[in-house]
């Protein structure tokens, strides 16, 4: 007997042998066990998915015998052995009619066959007709179908197949029961085949039959079509290097193994892989499209680890590879991927553009990024780890944090028309969030603390001017018992007494006077001169160790004259820019309640403790940038236990939550004199918590809040409202930032 080719020899023949389409199959099964037949079937799916295979199946449960000769013998399950069954399998069956209608697409072919569908079946209990790409008909031959489609006698089946069903005009597709078939996935075309082959008795090997797998693109036919290539190809055998050969498509080991020297950072490794690619020829844009194909499948590994298909076989090495990237890296290798394939139109040849291509990966990769990465999997952490993460440790960040969220807010920038820059006195002291212009001590900067000795006073309270422009010069000295002990903190709450001095019972009644001055029509001049060091003035002993390092202190002397405070250059500048008459009224008021909460913050913080009012005020002197600093903007502390500090991260943040971001924060705390082992944990934050990043808009809001009402009451700007009747656009004004960006 002839040898018959793997497709014919192992076509399904009942729904149990079927591979796939479990959809159609659990319909058609359903249909014919409660005995509800519709007289029209249309299958659509690419080539070799199972369409007349379908077909052929469904005329056999139509007219199996087995069971009867009438219509309780209709079954799913036919048995193969009755001369229906044996006749439809041997292709002879009278009453099953098959029509190629790509061939037979004129009007006359279609009428000589509906002359015979008035006459009842010869053999079987139904004449069926299967139409192969019944797409194929002419119009004037859909025309004459429609008829006896719509309106058949009872023993006739209509049985379409087609591979593009959007040419079937719509009256067709009205009058069938319609099915889509899928594309095979290469895990089930591997499945199956290796059951062949192992009937067959042919040795193979699985990495073979991935290549044949992904080469079908879907189609079982083909896949076995191939597979019998293949066979013949490697004398009765099937390996991985014969099949490519036979293929001649790219050895995807080839393209893991560059993807491996991206991940190991090393450019000699890169250009030899593309030196041995180069050795068989390959096309190069290919290659480039299957790395960038890796990289989208490491994306996947990285974020959602169960969703990584396994079309190579290569499931578990993606997985590995993917702990090796992180995610920042990941992203930006697929876009210079996805850029250099455009480009290769425009380099000298392809394999210039793809060695260019794979070096700028390289070249433009982050610096600071341990060689290799390693990520942990899934970068999002489990439902249920982020629900313990939450009940343990949400009382512990908001501790602490209403007081110091509210600081700094009185220091605001605003725009004025005027720029004059006063202080006024309040009734209470308010704190006052102070920052740094000059690096911090550990990098290199000297810590600075004012000295009330410095203050140059006058005793005319007239002249304000003239007191303003004497003040505004002070003198270095050493650091202060606070800056030296904890370097990494923020500056200390200015306004609060210091441990050897008392706190003023009400305020004194120069301040009174120095905020009745500050509301006379002409204003104040800023005063923005640098730090100048006095040698007639010497140094005098720190009265009030707590003072804002930007900010000089008022004299607590009862018989010193109203002073109006100045603001130093050398420090970073004070965020209160608005004209004199609004100043007392745009200023925002802390309560006790959060000035308190807020020095009890920071004492904590002097303690050795990092809280989450520390966390807030500290933040801007920890010298973080780029990534790391949107990941830490977006935390909150949880507690800190004196060796591990835990941080909660906000959902939305946590695929930036990679180890090289934690071992810069965990760094940048050591610095500022917190050496702790840094823990993140995603969870939802609690509502009533202000993250860094949160407070800065805030401010951020009011600043800008600020310098619309300072230029709606500047003088100049509402005589242009009414002269000209100009309109103040609001979204335009912007506030005054402080000059070191943050």
């Amino acid at each position: 007997m002839s040898y018959q080719v793997l497709a014919r020899k192992w076509r399904p023949r009942t729904f149990h042998e079927l591979v796939g389409q479990e959809h159609v199959q659990r319909a058609l099964v359903n249909a014919l066990d409660q005995g509800r037949l519709h007289h029209a079937y249309l299958f659509t799916g690419t080539r070799g998915v199972g369409k007349t295979t379908l077909a052929r199946i469904l005329a056999k449960c139509l007219n199996c015998t087995a069971g009867g000769h009438g219509d309780e013998g209709i079954t799913s399950n036919p048995c193969g052995t009755c001369d229906a069954c044996v006749s439809i399998d041997q292709g002879r069956f009278v009453d099953l009619i098959e029509v190629d209608a790509a061939s037979r697409t004129k009007v006359e072919d279609t009428r000589e066959l509906l002359d015979n569908v008035q006459y009842a079946p010869t053999q079987g209990r139904y004449k069926v007709y299967l139409i192969d790409e019944v797409h194929m008909l002419s119009t004037s031959s859909f025309n004459a179908l429609l008829k006896t489609l719509e309106e058949p006698p009872p023993h006739v089946k209509f049985l379409l197949a087609t591979t593009d069903p959007q040419k079937l005009p719509a009256t067709v597709l009205s009058r069938c029961l319609q099915f889509t078939l899928k594309h095979m996935p290469p895990e089930r075309i591997v499945g199956h085949l290796s059951k062949v082959l192992e009937a067959e008795n042919v040795p193979f090997e699985e990495s073979a039959l991935w290549l044949l797998g992904k080469a079908a693109a879907g189609s079982m036919r083909d896949a076995m079509s191939l597979t019998d290539q293949a066979i013949a190809f490697g004398q009765g055998e099937v390996r991985h290097a014969d099949v490519a050969a036979m293929l001649g498509t790219l050895d995807h080991r080839h393209v893991l193994a560059l993807v491996e020297a991206l991940s190991d950072v090393d450019a000699a490794r890169v250009l030899q892989e593309v030196a041995k690619l180069a050795e068989q020829g390959p096309d190069f844009a290919a290659v480039l499209d299957d790395l960038t194909a890796i990289l989208h499948r490491l994306a996947i590994g990285q974020m959602v680890p169960q969703a990584l298909d396994n079309g190579h076989g290569d499931r578990e090495t993606l997985l590995a590879l993917s702990a090796r990237f992180t995610a920042e890296d990941i992203q930006l290798y697929y876009q210079i991927g996805v850029q250099g394939r455009a480009d290769m139109a425009h380099a000298p040849d392809l394999r210039t553009a793809l060695e260019m291509t794979l070096l700028r990966m390289l070249a433009f990769r982050p610096q600071g990024v341990p060689k290799p990465a390693r990520t942990p999997l899934p970068l999002r952490a489990a439902p249920e780890q982020q629900g313990s993460v939450e009940q343990s440790s949400a009382g512990t960040a908001v501790e602490g944090a209403t007081g110091t969220a509210v600081e700094g807010a009185t220091g605001t920038a605003v725009e004025g028309s005027t720029g004059t820059a006063v202080e006024d006195s309040a009734p209470e002291p308010q704190p006052e969030a102070a920052t740094r212009s000059e690096p911090p001590p550990w990098e290199g900067g000297a810590a600075e603390d004012p000295s009330p000795g410095a203050e140059m006073c006058e005793t005319e309270a007239s002249s304000a001017e003239n007191t303003v422009a004497a003040t505004s010069q002070t003198l270095p000295h050493e650091p202060s018992p606070m800056s030296q002990s904890s370097p990494g903190l923020a500056e200390p709450v200015s306004g609060e007494p210091g441990p050897d001095e008392p706190a003023p019972a009400e305020p004194p009644p120069w301040e009174e006077a120095a905020l009745d001055n500050a509301q006379e029509p002409e204003g104040v001049a800023a005063v923005g001169s640098a730090n100048v060091a006095s040698p007639d003035v010497p140094n005098t002993p720190d009265l009030n160790p707590a003072a804002s390092s930007d900010v000089t202190a008022a004299p607590a002397a009862a018989d010193v004259e109203p002073v109006v405070e100045s603001v130093t250059e050398s420090s970073a500048p004070v965020d209160t820019v608005s004209d004199t008459s609004t100043v007392a009224d745009t200023t925002p008021v802390i309560d006790d309640r959060s000035a308190s909460e807020a020095r009890a913050g920071v004492e904590n913080g002097i303690e050795g403790r990092l809280n989450h009012a520390v966390w807030l005020a500290s933040f801007d002197t920890l010298g973080l940038s780029g990534l790391t600093r949107n990941l830490a903007a977006h935390c909150v502390v949880g507690e800190d236990d004196g060796q591990s500090v835990q941080m909660l991260l906000d959902p939305s943040q946590a695929a930036m939550n990679a180890e090289v971001h934690i071992t810069r924060i965990r760094d940048a705390l050591e610095a500022a004199g917190y050496p702790r082992r840094l823990d993140i944990e995603v969870c939802e934050l609690p509502g009533d918590v202000e993250t860094p990043r949160q407070m800065a808009e805030r401010l951020a809001a009011e600043r800008h809040a600020q310098a619309v009402e300072s230029l709606k009451r500047d003088p100049h700007i509402q005589q242009m409202q009414q002269t000209f009747g100009a309109r103040l656009v609001e979204s335009t004004v912007k506030p005054l930032e402080p000059e070191n960006g943050r």
